[in-house]
């Protein structure tokens, strides 16, 4: 599928969902006051950025709803603080991407009990959460797998690296790698995380570079590990040795791409993360369910971003950025 009209479905979706959720009574309180509606990340990873842009236009779209956009320090005590908080302000709707969703259940299903709950971009699928907006990551982790065998054709040792695999998407994505490549001649060496520590992430890269001096591909399942990971390899002389195969869509992995340097990426549509979560829970809030699917997924495709596609992408990005 062309990258313009991958975005062009998504911005008609969107259109569509638009209208229908300009239902009466809308994003309103008893009372008269704004609702409260939140979206807690994982990170504070520049990924980020685009999600904010899409909740931004949601709420512009929505004169009665106010929005919390929060930001943890990547460990699941600091969601649970943050969620406590917005219980206590009275959030009508919380998406969140869970960062251990197995440990997690417990607290997610307790804030369920006291107002809707969406998971987005890392799913909780044990737990109470109303729904999950977000990629397929399984599917996601087969697409990188399918990169990898392209980056190496006779095979190969790769090394894998990550914020924490006790995350749903990490899991995912790691599980559709490991059926994809299953077969080909590429071995997993190594699988390490980081704890969404930049100065870590780098580290490991550049140990892993050391330890295994018969690596060929670098894999980062993470945003900010693609940049990580480039910044190793430039450091250590091996641009162009090792391949490296990614995910999302950071400003210097995009660069990394354009020069050769990053052989693909794996990107999603946080954009769509942010608003289709805020319309979806103005919506349910506000007393329609219809926008949930019986299967409680709403799933947004990727796309694989290699040099020949990696300008009409950014230019596309541009535009999604600066609504």
């Amino acid at each position: 599928m062309r990258i313009a009209r991958w975005i062009c479905v998504f911005a008609a979706a969107g259109a569509v969902l638009a209208a229908g959720c300009k239902g009466q009574g809308e994003g309103e309180k008893a009372g008269g006051g704004k609702m409260l509606l939140a979206f807690v990340t994982n990170n504070t990873s520049d990924f980020w950025t685009i999600a904010r842009a899409g909740c931004n236009k949601a709420v512009a779209e929505l004169p009665n709803v106010q929005l919390e956009f929060r930001l943890p320090d990547g460990t699941a005590a600091d969601q649970k603080r943050i969620m406590d908080d917005l219980l206590t302000k009275g959030a009508a709707g919380i998406a969140i991407s869970p960062v251990d969703p197995a440990n997690q259940t417990l607290t997610l299903n307790e804030v369920a009990k006291r107002t809707l709950l969406l998971t987005q971009d890392s799913d909780a699928p044990t737990s109470d959460r109303a729904c999950y907006i977000g990629t397929d990551n399984v599917a996601a982790g087969r697409q990188a797998g399918e990169l990898i065998k392209q980056a190496l054709p006779d095979g190969g040792k790769i090394v894998v690296f990550v914020g924490s695999l006790d995350a749903q998407n990490a899991k995912d994505r790691f599980a559709g790698i490991k059926e994809v490549i299953q077969g080909a001649k590429i071995d997993i060496l190594d699988a390490r995380t980081d704890d969404t520590d930049r100065v870590r992430a780098k580290a490991n890269v550049l140990d892993a570079i050391v330890r295994y001096s018969d690596v060929a591909c670098l894999v980062g399942l993470w945003s900010y590990n693609g940049p990580a990971i480039l910044n190793a390899v430039k450091e250590s002389g091996k641009v162009g040795k090792v391949k490296i195969v990614c995910f999302d869509e950071e400003d210097e992995t995009l660069q990394g791409v354009r020069d050769g340097a990053i052989f693909a990426t794996v990107v999603q549509q946080p954009y769509e993360f942010g608003y289709q979560a805020i319309k979806i829970m103005a919506r349910v809030a506000g007393g329609d369910k219809s926008l949930i699917p019986a299967s409680k997924q709403i799933i947004v495709p990727t796309l694989a971003i290699t040099k020949d596609k990696v300008d009409e992408f950014a230019a596309r990005l541009k535009v999604l950025r600066g609504r």
